[in-house]
């Protein structure tokens, strides 16, 4: 694939667009044009995100916001982040804004102790390049979990494991983002 244009980066549910992963992966990218989003529940100053449809909403709004600014569409973008900000940028793309692929760290496929609560019903309908790099001791989502899971996405999938890493990928940015900065590179 050829034209990546931008990369649009969203927080995991407790975190800022400070994050250190998603600040390490623009270095990374350089000279990549990189946007690291905050979500609305953030900029208010508040602490629980909001609901599902406006989160992704949001992404949808960054993500079409960057790629004009860019003077290309959505689709010449990469899109991801962390966890739940992953997420819900996979869950726009599922519901149809064009994407070059997504970038998702640390997936949150369940609550922790909670299998059985996946959350995977979007996921045959994301049929772009997808990179999910998680902890090999991630309680949101072992690795077996995760792969059989991502086995319903309709783009091609690349699996990525820290070995030992938690949820939060401690002391692994800069691993993270050198393998992020890889695949994308492999996209353009």
């Amino acid at each position: 694939m050829t034209g990546v244009a931008g990369l649009l980066l969203a927080p995991g549910a407790g975190a800022s667009r400070e994050s250190p992963a998603l600040v390490a992966i623009e270095a990374a990218v350089a000279p990549l044009p990189v946007v690291r989003m905050d979500f609305p529940y953030r900029k208010a100053g508040r602490k629980a995100p909001d609901k599902a449809p406006v989160l992704v909403r949001a992404v949808v709004e960054e993500a079409e916001a960057l790629a004009a600014s860019l003077g290309v569409g959505t689709g010449a973008l990469v899109l991801g982040g962390r966890s739940m900000g992953g997420r819900m940028c996979s869950m726009a793309v599922a519901e149809g804004l064009p994407a070059a692929g997504l970038v998702l760290l640390a997936y949150p496929l369940h609550p922790p102790g909670r299998p059985e609560k996946l959350r995977v019903e979007h996921l045959p309908d994301v049929r772009v390049p997808c990179l999910f790099l998680s902890g090999t001791k991630d309680p949101f989502g072992r690795p077996d979990e995760l792969a059989a899971a991502t086995a319903r996405v309709s783009g091609p999938v690349t699996h990525h494991w820290v070995e030992g890493g938690g949820h939060d990928l401690r002391r692994a940015d800069a691993a993270v983002a050198a393998i992020v900065a890889g695949w994308v590179t492999g996209l353009r």
